[in-house]
């Protein structure tokens, strides 16, 4: 099964790292886990052992074959555990899966990280969790690990908590990746951000309102459009509006955390009674 340069394939071969994202995801046997990118099986084999059903997406047909036949050659209770499915994730919709609460597990091709993330975390159909193995680089900018804040990391911040488990160097599959990755774990995922009603306070008023998910990230885009700019420029805003959410006139959107976004998102819809 030689790798296909054009899906980004890249082979998790190290057994101890394995374990770490199956540890990461706390799987146990009451779990739907829904595995993308299985690949030759390495996450795969440890999933079947302590879920209670394994669905796994794989885009490469070759890969579908081997990992059926590998399967079905061990047979017994791991494989009436797993449904391996052909098929492009991006374009599967979750509700054709027919599963409501599972997590994710997915080693997945770097370039469809941030269009993989979008899809599930905006779904109605959202994971409890997910765990994932995604470039380092990626994984601190999600984080914000040098407290500067983009559109991704506000975007999964919105829909859950995450966190780093581990770097994992290169060295670990095959062929070899030019940059090391990292197992993410984004954890309480829900819509809980937008849906409550919680009470705000902006300025001296007091909002009781939900967030409409598309207008605050339209609001989050427009803050990012010119990252040189100060937000007040990119967002044409007044002082003032900056001041009742206590962010500093020369801020840039990078310096913003998500609450600040929430209270910035209330004062422009709020309108004065």
């Amino acid at each position: 099964m030689k790798p296909k340069k054009y899906l980004g394939q890249h082979f998790l071969k190290n057994k101890n790292v394995a374990r770490k994202i199956i540890e990461a995801a706390d799987v146990n046997k009451d779990d739907i886990v829904l595995e993308v990118g299985p690949g030759r099986g390495a996450l795969t084999e440890f999933l079947v052992q302590r879920a209670k059903k394994v669905i796994a997406i794989e885009k490469d047909k070759e890969l579908t074959d081997f990992l059926m036949d590998k399967f079905s050659a061990e047979g017994g209770k791991r494989q009436k555990k797993l449904i391996i499915i052909h098929g492009d994730i991006l374009k599967l919709k979750n509700k054709k899966l027919k599963i409501k609460k599972y997590k994710i597990v997915a080693n997945i091709p770097y370039y469809i990280t941030s269009r993989f993330l979008r899809q599930f975390l905006e779904s109605d159909f959202q994971p409890s969790l997910m765990v994932l193995m995604v470039q380092k680089e990626v994984a601190e900018r999600i984080i914000a690990r040098d407290k500067k804040e983009s559109i991704l990391s506000i975007s999964v911040k919105a829909y859950g908590q995450p966190r780093i488990i581990a770097k994992v160097p290169a060295k670990n599959f095959s062929p070899m990746p030019k940059v090391d990755s990292a197992i993410i774990l984004i954890d309480k995922i829900s819509k809980d951000f937008f849906n409550n009603t919680n009470i705000h306070d902006v300025g001296r008023q007091k909002v009781n309102n939900k967030i409409n998910e598309g207008k605050f990230f339209q609001l989050v885009r427009h803050g990012f459009a010119h990252k040189r700019k100060m937000l007040k420029n990119n967002l044409k805003i007044s002082a003032e509006t900056l001041q009742k959410c206590k962010i500093p006139a020369l801020n840039r959107a990078e310096e913003l955390s998500l609450k600040d976004w929430n209270c910035l998102y209330q004062s422009i819809e709020v309108q004065p009674q």
